[in-house]
């Protein structure tokens, strides 16, 4: 009798195989303690009306999910769902009705699920209570939570919406952050930002401690400080390790592109090359290094993967760009030499030979040797521009997170309704464009189903979604996706 061969709960080893399990958080009562004051601190650019994201815009986007990844959850139940009267409990974990799904996975609930360890809750709570400054007669108080509350707690920083214990995080609902799957590892973030350490914490304790990932507890890997940082006048600069998802793509089984940026560092970079090749988890690790600027943050605003041979970007990183800056004597003059940060550089780095990297000019040009040699295209390979490569429509739109896409499957991509020109070049790339409740309402009716869905540009609603400065792409973080075809 043959062995049955069983699936694995956790693999990824491109960004555009059909997605089959990822991490989520719907957004959460902390958004709506965003204060202007506080805003830039928290990493947001705006404050956002939170009844808006929740019911008009981040909902769609987990009934969409369901409806691919794990139909049996949301088939036939869409107007029940959305009835007035009880639309929210279907969201909220904790509550009875609430989808809990193990294909579109609620972060809340996994922490929720945690915290009836009783060593770990005690741990958990011992550690944020330190990192926040919680007094001690508090933290006795927290240890009496049941685990739902504590779980809200952690995350939106209130026992209720009117008593605040310590900040929210809500950047949570960014799940690409707090870490990255590659194969069947976890590389987990360091937050270069205080803002977003408390979510780290919580991230490192659900995959070290839930059921869900635990075939999968030697597989998480973790980078080490190994300079001391904390030494230097300018408290760490380049030499402290900070890496978020962002930064980090699975473009092949064997590749990997690690973005310097922001976010991350080049000594974060550093470690998790040749942590990555001692393990022999890639034979080859990309290095895009881009400007340290807020409109870029990370890799993830400036291009993403649409299909093998075709992928969503930045116009300013393509060749006719970069070679015009090479071209003009008399801008580069007038700008100065640009800080070492501030260079655009494509350094690709391989297993056998780390001592021979190999450059490239543009991002183009990577792109492409993605397509044509990791996943064997023979044909073109076609880039769709931000507000369709014009100004200043290209940079307005790369705001708003036009290239911050998630692929469901290869050519099928969620972005936001309000990227017009992006959009206007997604259709005269050959795609077809959908509003998110238009597909919904087929594929409840049974008019089309997830595998008839082909080349397509789903657009979602965004007014106050996009002011939290990230796209669907961010608010992912894919735990299994199929191998795609090559």
């Amino acid at each position: 009798m043959t062995k049955k061969s069983v699936s694995p709960k956790m693999m990824v080893t491109s960004e555009i195989g059909t997605l089959r399990r990822l991490l989520v958080h719907s957004p959460d009562s902390g958004l709506g303690k965003v204060v202007p004051s506080k805003a830039q601190d928290w990493l947001f650019e705006d404050i956002v009306h939170l009844d808006t994201i929740r019911k008009e815009e981040y909902d769609y986007y987990t009934k969409l999910l369901l409806y691919f990844l794990d139909p049996e959850k949301i088939k036939g139940k869409l107007r029940k769902i959305d009835d007035p009267g009880n639309r929210r409990n279907f969201y909220k974990p904790g509550h009875k009705e609430f989808y809990k799904s193990d294909k579109v996975v609620e972060l809340q609930w996994l922490l929720e699920e945690i915290l009836h360890q009783q060593q770990t809750k005690l741990e958990l709570i011992a550690a944020i209570c330190a990192m926040e400054g919680v007094p001690y007669q508090e933290q006795q108080k927290l240890q009496q939570l049941h685990p739902d509350k504590l779980a809200k707690l952690f995350i939106s920083g209130s026992y209720d919406d009117n008593q605040l214990l310590f900040a929210p995080i809500p950047n949570f609902i960014f799940t690409r952050d707090i870490g990255i799957v590659i194969k069947d590892h976890v590389l987990l973030n360091k937050p270069a930002k205080q803002a977003r350490t408390r979510e780290a914490l919580l991230a490192k304790y659900i995959f070290f401690h839930h059921p869900l990932f635990k075939d999968y507890r030697n597989n998480i890997l973790e980078l080490p400080e190994k300079h001391p940082h904390f030494l230097n006048p300018k408290e760490g600069g380049e030499r402290k390790v900070t890496l978020e998802g962002g930064d980090v793509m699975v473009v092949s089984k064997d590749h990997l592109l690690i973005g310097i940026s922001e976010r991350t560092s080049w000594e974060a970079a550093h470690q998790a090359i040749n942590l990555l090749f001692e393990k022999k988890i890639m034979k080859k690790v990309t290095v895009v290094r881009i400007p340290k600027k807020r409109d870029y943050m990370h890799i993830d605003t400036i291009f993403t993967q649409v299909k093998k041979n075709v992928w969503v970007l930045l116009g300013s990183f393509s060749k006719k760009a970069m070679k015009k800056l090479d071209e003009d004597p008399i801008e580069r003059v007038l700008e100065g030499n640009p800080k070492k940060e501030d260079k655009i550089t494509f350094i690709q780095f391989h297993a056998k030979k780390p001592e021979q990297p190999i450059y490239f000019d543009n991002l183009e040009s990577l792109l492409e040797d993605i397509s044509q040699n990791d996943l064997g295209c023979k044909g073109k390979t076609t880039f769709i521009y931000s507000g369709n490569n014009e100004f200043p429509f290209d940079a307005r739109e790369q705001w708003t997170d036009s290239c911050n896409l998630l692929a469901l499957k290869e050519g099928v991509v969620l972005g936001y309704d309000r990227n017009n020109k992006t959009t206007e070049a997604f259709r005269q790339a050959g795609f077809k464009t959908i509003h998110v409740a238009e597909l919904l309402e087929k594929l409840e009716s049974g008019k089309i189903t997830p595998a008839q869905i082909k080349d397509t540009l789903v657009l979602m609603p965004s007014a106050e979604l996009s002011r939290a400065r990230g796209g669907f792409h961010c608010m992912s973080m894919p735990l299994l996706r199929d191998e795609p075809d090559l």
